[in-house]
């Protein structure tokens, strides 16, 4: 295409814009509103995953080992833990620290010792932190296996219940986030496809004088593109806006709430909305001047 032919088109594109003024308001506040509502529910999936990961990560395994293993093993013990595959930490807790800890709950160590015969009955443990949760159980059986591991806990009915929220919560924003992303290029074409309507004897006149399909559709294709570009930078400074000062006012009262801060969320999601935006509406002017051209 030659530059003056996309320079006519381009001025056709946008005196229709100013001619039908209100109308393409109407349409680029449309799609502000639809995005907006299609980024808010992507970040707030991506927070949900992002909660439940956290909380994954907490999960960790508790070997206790047998009361007479002498520390020099529970060392060796430990660092063969460290290399066991989809183990990311060990941590060995003795029994003198357990008793330290069960201490500043109960009471002070000699009056635990007293009450003990002055034998202190805690078993050294590890602490064992695994890099995917879903191997918890796998890797917990492997190290109940081993010599000198009396017992595991790893609160296996809490992690198998968060286990299976996380997966129901990650099918469930999937499914809601691609409802959403049809719905709003449904709702973009019948708003599109209106303005289109409106100006079909227009179509109909350049059919007949032998205007081809493309000299036709690229004026509302860049029409659409550039309304839907608008959209979708409305919906992205909203949505900036509205997260940001949502996670202020959540980290000032809620601060055990992970939530993603970083500023490339905010970015990303901004530049996918706005190219989304954009390319759902040049996708919606192209179906809907499609049934035009047919005279």
């Amino acid at each position: 295409m030659k530059l003056r032919t996309f320079g006519l088109f381009l001025r056709q594109a946008a005196l229709s814009l100013w001619r039908n003024a209100w109308m393409s308001l109407a349409a680029a506040i449309s799609v502000a509103v639809t995005l907006f509502i299609l980024g808010t529910f992507i970040l707030l999936i991506l927070n949900i995953n992002f909660i439940a990961t956290t909380l994954q990560s907490n999960v960790e395994i508790a070997a206790f080992l047998e009361v007479d293993v002498p520390r020099s093993e529970a060392l060796a013990l430990q660092e063969r833990l460290k290399n066991f595959p989809g183990v990311t930490d060990v941590v060995l807790v003795t029994k003198e620290e357990g008793l330290k800890t069960l201490a500043q709950q109960f009471g002070s160590e000699e009056e635990l010792l007293k009450a003990t015969g002055g034998v202190n009955p805690l078993p050294d443990y590890l602490r064992v932190k695994v890099q995917d949760p879903a191997q918890i159980g796998e890797i917990a059986q492997a190290i109940h296996s081993m010599p000198g591991v009396e017992e595991v806990n790893y609160g296996q009915a809490v992690v198998e219940r968060l286990l299976a929220v996380v997966r129901w919560v990650r099918y469930l924003g999937a499914g809601i986030v691609v409802l959403l992303g049809v719905g709003s290029l449904l709702l973009l074409m019948i708003t599109i496809r209106l303005a289109v309507y409106a100006r079909r004897r227009e179509i109909n006149i350049m059919k007949y004088v032998g205007a081809t399909d493309w000299f036709i559709r690229w004026p509302f294709l860049l029409e659409g593109f550039f309304l839907g570009l608008t959209g979708g930078a409305l919906a992205a400074a909203a949505v900036a806006a509205g997260y940001s000062s949502l996670v202020n006012k959540i980290s000032l009262s809620l601060v055990f709430v992970p939530l993603l801060r970083e500023g490339w969320i905010l970015w990303y999601s901004g530049l996918g909305l706005t190219a989304g935006g954009a390319a759902i509406g040049a996708a919606g002017s192209l179906l809907a001047v499609h049934r035009f051209l047919k005279v």
